[in-house]
């Protein structure tokens, strides 16, 4: 057994470890399938090989875009014991995001689903790095990875050539802000992930967790620290609530990710009392902000299991936490507005422009440092230099901390609206527009205006069969926040846009509107 202390401990170390605990245990459940523990090691040998004979080694790089099936992480796991490169392509990307991702990265191999085999095509004619193209399965395509893994013996996985400081994992950003950018994920990060997860994320002793988010993104965290605990992941390949929630019941699924847009519809569903939810012991929720009022009505729906994590990217994982003993809204409310408090081994600070801390309870730019914090962003050392400066990964959002050590993300630093002079956050109009009847979500975002400067403008979603106000939403909106912050158009709309990752996509709206 490796110490975590260990100087070279690495993701390899992990997952062997993981793996041959419990070998007779289901590690993996997609519909009827289950892959043992066992079966796991031996496909990801297999996997592996198949990779090394096609020149993955120290250093290669390797992509995958598929829907969540296990032999997606098996490879992404084979890849790291190689000393490889894993980027993921989120399943709802673009032909031409994931031709961005695949030149920057240097994709050599890209592993694909047969539903995607249109997809990859295109791909691989804009990207002549990639030397190979494998499948999961039979298609026309390419030759499939999986037929060529059966022909050969698994063998004893190695712990392989990688280092701490190695990067193991690149990945893209979700681009609500900017162009994607290549995050670099090293060895020593995931390592820290995991040991963060399982501190401050409410993992059970024995997880059965439920991923409906893309297994090539942050969704699949808590995967390995699910196996680490002897546990089991229960993979959906698209989130459908009325089929998360009979999983739920099914499996005694008792730990879930989410982000808001999936508890947003999940609420709005109307089936969760058809459904035995008894086994959950927490939801996290994160990857965007969520309303408080939505926060308490989640609460209210499943109990005292909900489970709030900031991060993103660039710190892999977790940098605060609101734990599920601080949601209940009949005893703090106001913590629900926050992000709570630092994560195992986070050191956060709140600067501001001239990179000094500002005084408690003075919005500022939240800062942190971490073991899981990113080395840089992949040939983009401008863009690293800032986002590392003097040593704290400056995370581009705006934050208060109060005076007991609670902090709250105020907004993006980008999407801060200046209107008539006033800086406006559009956070939280968007906390105010969701107490109000009828409303299941919404946007806030500036528009050029000859006046304002940036006129705050509003897009609402309503909840199913019930009508929303207008006249009443400003009214609401003037009395919390003042006459300045009171959006000069409400447009009620069927759905918002959203980035891949689920988040909603402002720039789009934005561009939209202007547009019109």
């Amino acid at each position: 057994m490796v110490h975590p202390s260990s100087p070279e401990l690495t993701f390899p170390d992990l997952i062997i470890e993981a793996l041959d605990r419990f070998p007779e245990r289901d590690a993996f459940v997609l519909g009827e399938r289950r892959v043992s523990y066992a079966e796991s090691a031996s496909l990801i040998s297999r996997i592996g090989q198949v990779l090394a004979a096609r020149g993955i080694g120290h250093g290669s790089a390797v992509g995958a875009l598929s829907p969540n099936i296990p032999e997606v992480w098996l490879a992404q796991a084979a890849t790291y014991l190689l000393g490889g490169t894993y980027t993921g392509l989120h399943p709802l990307g673009s032909v031409d995001d994931h031709s961005i991702a695949c030149l920057d990265a240097g994709i050599e191999v890209l592993l694909v689903h047969p539903k995607f085999a249109d997809t990859a095509a295109a791909i691989a004619q804009r990207c002549p790095g990639i030397k190979h193209l494998l499948t999961f399965g039979p298609t026309e395509l390419a030759p499939d990875l999986l037929a060529l893994g059966a022909e050969l013996s698994p063998r004893p996985l190695p712990r392989g050539p990688a280092r701490e400081e190695d990067t193991a994992w690149l990945q893209y950003t979700g681009g609500t802000t900017g162009r994607p950018k290549g995050v670099l994920v090293p060895h020593r990060a995931l390592v820290a992930m995991s040991r963060i997860l399982t501190a401050s994320w409410g993992l059970p002793e024995r997880p059965r967790f439920l991923l409906s988010a893309p297994i090539t993104h942050a969704g699949s965290l808590p995967i390995l620290p699910t196996l680490c605990r002897g546990g089991t992941v229960v993979l959906h390949q698209s989130f459908d609530p009325e089929a998360w929630l009979a999983t739920v019941a099914e499996e005694r699924i008792n730990y879930a990710f989410t982000v808001p847009t999936m508890v947003y519809s999940l609420l709005d569903h109307g089936g969760i009392d058809r459904h035995d939810t008894s086994s959950l012991e927490t939801v996290l929720y994160g990857s965007a902000p969520m309303t408080p009022e939505r926060i308490a009505e989640a609460w209210h729906a499943f109990g005292p299991v909900m489970q709030q994590g900031y991060g993103q990217t660039e710190c892999l994982g977790m940098c605060t936490s609101l734990r599920k003993d601080e949601h209940d809204p009949a005893h703090r409310p106001e913590l629900l507005a926050t992000c709570g408090r630092p994560a195992t081994e986070t050191r956060l600070a709140i600067l501001g422009e001239d990179g000094e801390p500002v005084p408690r309870g003075e919005i500022g730019e939240l800062c942190l440092r971490s073991p899981a914090v990113m080395t840089g962003y992949h040939n983009q050392p401008e863009q690293t230099e800032i986002a590392l400066q003097d040593g704290w990964l400056h995370t581009g959002d705006l934050a208060v901390r109060d005076e007991e050590g609670y902090y709250s993300i105020v907004d993006r630093k980008k999407d801060m609206i200046i209107s008539g002079g006033f800086n406006v956050y559009p956070r939280e109009i968007e906390d105010v527009i969701a107490t109000v009847p009828g409303v299941s979500s919404s946007a806030v975002i500036g528009l050029p205006d000859d006046k304002w400067g940036e006129a705050v403008t509003a897009f609402v979603v309503p909840r199913r069969g019930q009508p929303v106000d207008p006249e009443g939403l400003l009214a609401t909106v003037r009395e919390r926040k003042g006459p300045h912050q009171v959006p000069k158009a409400v447009h009620i709309v069927d759905e918002l846009p959203l980035t891949a990752a689920g988040k909603i996509d402002k720039k789009v709206l934005q561009a939209r509107y202007q547009a019109s």
